[in-house]
């Protein structure tokens, strides 16, 4: 939906996974591992997961590898 108005992931709050995959060109087994430690970037709605974008790129600076 949000494609259909033209924002880009970059001006997203929150990413869906399939969102923060493309986003930062990762596979999506890889964001379902980090998701389950939540390291306080995930909002969950229901069964649909979604991820603060900003919070996680913060997270992301500290890896080294995912």
């Amino acid at each position: 939906m949000a494609e259909e108005i033209g924002i880009l992931a970059k001006d997203k709050f929150c990413l869906t996974i399939e969102e923060a995959s493309s986003y930062l060109g990762t596979e999506e087994k890889n964001l379902r591992k980090l998701v389950n430690s939540n390291a306080g970037f995930v909002i969950q709605n229901g069964l649909k997961i979604l991820i603060k974008r900003q919070r996680f790129e913060q997270f992301l600076d500290n890896l080294s590898s995912i």
